[in-house]
């Protein structure tokens, strides 16, 4: 299993896996900001548009590929506004379905917050579905609860369920600057 940092490029290299995997996501049930089902040319467009954000330094993105077919990934959405540069929100931690259950979702997560405190950045922030398997990760991995919200967004069959928000303090104080990869 290799993750490395995707540039701008090597995101639209890898345009058809990645939609492949945030189809697979969704069937799956994670809610992600997407309604089933997926349609997997929606899929690449929304993965060309976080292209065009990793190219202009406001996100930061990193794959896992298992014999070059695209199995995780996870992305650091980094702040725009001076008042916000020592922190960054941790967005969508995917895990193919077939690829669960043997350290690949902890290993991106690890990968991300191991980045953001190579950085400069000291805190990390993230919502995720209440009772989700991905809250039993981030909270097995360190982070906060900081509380909920109900009806906060629909799952992938469209029905309102809580979010809870988490963070995390990482690295030390430093001056802020662009991810590391």
């Amino acid at each position: 299993m290799i993750v490395d940092r995707a540039d701008a490029y090597r995101v639209t290299e890898l345009l058809d896996g990645l939609a492949g995997l945030l189809t697979d996501t969704v069937a799956g049930g994670a809610s992600i900001g997407f309604l089933a089902p997926l349609d997997h040319a929606e899929a690449a467009d929304w993965w060309r548009e976080r292209a065009a954000a990793v190219a202009a330094g406001r996100l930061a993105v990193w794959v896992a590929r298992e014999r070059e077919r695209v199995t995780g990934t996870v992305s650091l959405a980094l702040p725009d506004k001076p008042n916000s540069r020592h922190r960054a929100e941790l967005v969508k931690l995917m895990v193919s379905r077939e690829a669960r259950g043997r350290g690949l979702g902890r290993r991106l997560l690890t990968t991300a917050e191991e980045a953001a405190a190579a950085a400069g950045l000291t805190l990390l922030h993230l919502d995720t579905e209440t009772g989700s398997p991905a809250e039993r990760l981030y909270r097995s991995a360190g982070w906060t609860r900081a509380g909920t919200i109900p009806d906060y967004a629909a799952d992938p069959r469209g029905e309102l369920r809580p979010t809870t928000l988490y963070f995390k303090q990482v690295g030390v104080p430093a001056a802020a600057g662009a991810v590391a990869g």
